[in-house]
């Protein structure tokens, strides 16, 4: 075997080892690890047998004590009252102390009649009726859930609030709000006065997402719960079958709810004790895209008699406003991770900041990035396509000699690789370029659907360069095909057979 393919069969095994370690690998020890923790959580929900049945309902509310504790303030009404600057527009109700409702501005979603005629509607988030969110606190005297106490309202001036509910011990709860101006950000804290926890406070959100894009497969294929471990970095739930996570061992940064171009983000400022995250797909029929479901915990000391400060994200999955933060939670967009993700952060975004800052029309931008990477990978893909040429015009030689030394397989091996060498072909050359340019592609394949500029952008025919475009549309299902005719998808098949 000659040199140069002793060189080339080296490489090719090279790049198989690096995608191997950085990429395949990952995934199956990310796999793996996700399995671990759901068999270790299906051991720890398993009933024992000599236990008494377990309450299925609400785990506070069938002692009489609990009731006691939790009937507090009853008799104040329930009250809405809302914060609001230029970009977001928050809900809140006395019952709980909670979020109801965050719409945001300047963004819509889009809502697909039966007639397939396109609505864009209000969007909102955090908004389903049977979403919960609940502090959970154990007492000395009892437990207690936010969830059912009506807290006194305080609002010193339109940017902030101050909730707080009395207990019938002498205790106290009180939950602060404060929205920044020109930003998503809402400050939160949590303070108990004078309860005598016996246990960590728990942080209990559950949170059905809409169905906010055209495209709703991908969408769902796109949104899941992420969290972020000090000192680790960024995990999530499986986004496309039902999951499990739990942390124990680090304080928890900051978890996520995110769809696929928003997201609701809680961020502790001290970090939270431990957490459980869960990802729960539904019905195709459903009118909701999944369910999430998050618990977190606050140590005790952190806060009786003190705050614990956290901050609410509720908004767009903006690059630069996420990675503001410098926790990296510009990482819950779906860039793809390893390989896939380092690319588009760091080589392919900076170019569609670049285009960007002299093109305003976002198709434009997509043909000329496009345009750039082509002409990058230009070199590998002629080298792969000057070796098929040499091979494709060596073909008929290469067949005389099989047909001069068929009865001799040693024989036709040597006249072959002679006759390579001779003309200075690798038989692997056409395979090496394209695994390198393979990368390339595919990271920019993910680009456009995780990135939010392009999203409800119209360029040509395409009313939205996050999805496909919908050229013809079929009152029938063909199969392998489905009802729709993506024009941009059949010229880059025949492009590409040109080519």
């Amino acid at each position: 075997m000659e040199r140069n393919h002793i060189i080339g069969i080296l490489l090719i095994i090279a790049v198989l080892f690096l995608w191997n370690q950085y990429f395949f690998q990952p995934e199956m020890q990310e796999q793996l690890r996700k399995k671990q923790n759901q068999d270790s959580l299906s051991q720890l929900t398993k009933p024992k047998p000599e236990e008494a049945p377990v309450n299925q309902g609400n785990p506070i509310a069938n002692t009489d004590t609990v009731k006691a504790l939790n009937d507090t303030a009853i008799q104040i009404p329930t009250k809405e009252v809302i914060l609001e600057n230029e970009l977001i527009k928050l809900k809140f109700s006395s019952k709980g102390a909670r979020i109801l409702e965050a719409t945001i501005k300047n963004h819509y979603k889009i809502h697909v009649g039966a007639d397939s005629v396109e609505q864009k509607l209000p969007l909102s988030l955090l908004e389903d009726v049977k979403n919960e969110y609940d502090i959970r606190l154990k007492t000395e005297v009892g437990e207690l859930s936010t969830k059912n106490l009506n807290f006194e309202i305080n609002q010193a001036d339109p940017s902030q609030i101050r909730f707080t509910a009395q207990v019938n011990t002498g205790g106290s709860i009180v939950i602060s709000y404060r929205l920044l101006p020109s930003e998503y950000q809402l400050e939160y804290s949590i303070r108990t006065e004078n309860l005598k926890l016996k246990e960590d406070l728990v942080i209990h959100w559950e949170n059905y997402l809409d169905k906010l894009e055209r495209n709703t497969d991908y969408e769902k294929y796109a949104s899941t719960v992420y969290f972020k471990e000090k000192e680790e970095n960024p995990d999530y739930c499986s986004c496309r079958n039902d999951d499990k996570i739990e942390t124990n061992n680090k304080r928890v940064q900051w978890v996520s709810h995110s769809n696929q171009f928003f997201n609701s983000s809680l961020i502790s400022e001290n970090g939270f004790s431990k957490g459980r995250y869960e990802t729960v797909l539904l019905e195709p029929n459903s009118n909701d895209l999944k369910k999430l479901v998050t618990d977190v915990s606050i140590p005790a000391m952190e806060v009786d008699q003190k705050e614990a400060k956290m901050t609410w994200y509720i908004g767009p999955n903006d690059f630069k406003r996420l990675k503001s933060f410098n926790i990296e939670l510009e990482d819950i967009i779906s860039y793809g991770w390893s390989i896939f993700g380092s690319i588009n952060r760091y080589a392919i975004r900076p170019l569609f900041v670049f285009l960007s800052n002299f093109i305003g029309n976002k198709g434009f931008i997509i043909l000329l990035m496009t345009f750039v990477v082509k002409l990058l990978v230009f070199p590998l893909a002629y080298k792969m396509l000057h070796s098929q040429a040499k091979m494709t015009a060596l073909k008929p030689e290469i067949e005389k000699v099989r047909n001069k030394h068929k009865d001799d397989m040693q024989k036709q091996q040597m006249e072959t690789m002679k006759m390579y060498n001779e003309f200075g072909v690798n038989p692997l050359g056409g395979c090496f370029p394209l695994l390198l340019q393979m990368p390339i592609w595919i990271a920019l394949y993910r680009f456009f659907p995780a990135t939010i500029e392009f999203r409800q952008e119209s360029f040509l025919w395409a009313a939205d360069l996050t999805s496909f475009d919908e050229f013809i549309h079929l009152s029938f299902n063909l199969p392998l095909f489905g009802n729709t005719l993506s024009l941009f998808a059949f010229l880059w098949m025949i492009s590409t057979l040109i080519f």
